[in-house]
């Protein structure tokens, strides 16, 4: 069983940056891929980002490359979140999932995760 608690969630103007920061009970860390989602009001969850168990693969959606970073700390089991160049589309609530797996192969789809955090509101103004 692995318990997510997600923080740094906040209300920014557009063109702000913001760290979000999933910590993970997992006793083992280093078996899970992890991922950042979204889900805005009255719209599906969507992936934002995901990174490898240790860090050497990434994939991005692409409403986020280029102004969001995913990043971890294995060493105090955490994954973080950094959004910069913050838009008001990128509104919504952001949760932190983990996937069982060792593999360096990404999956983007909330189905294939296995453990959710509780999320944290991320809302930007115009």
């Amino acid at each position: 069983q692995v318990q997510l608690v997600e923080s740094g969630g906040g209300l920014v103007q557009a063109g702000d940056s913001l760290r979000l920061s999933c910590a993970a009970s997992a006793r083992t860390f280093t078996n899970y891929a992890m991922g950042w989602f979204r889900q805005a009001s009255g719209k599906e969850r969507e992936n934002v980002a995901v990174i490898s168990w240790s860090g050497s693969n990434t994939y991005y959606a692409d409403s986020v490359k280029g102004r969001f970073t995913i990043s971890r700390d294995n060493a105090k089991n955490t994954v973080y979140l950094q959004m910069n160049n913050l838009k008001p589309e990128d509104t919504a609530v952001y949760y932190c999932a983990a996937r069982d797996s060792r593999s360096t192969i990404l999956f983007s789809s909330p189905l294939r995760y296995n453990y959710w955090g509780q999320g944290t509101q991320v809302t930007v103004s115009s």
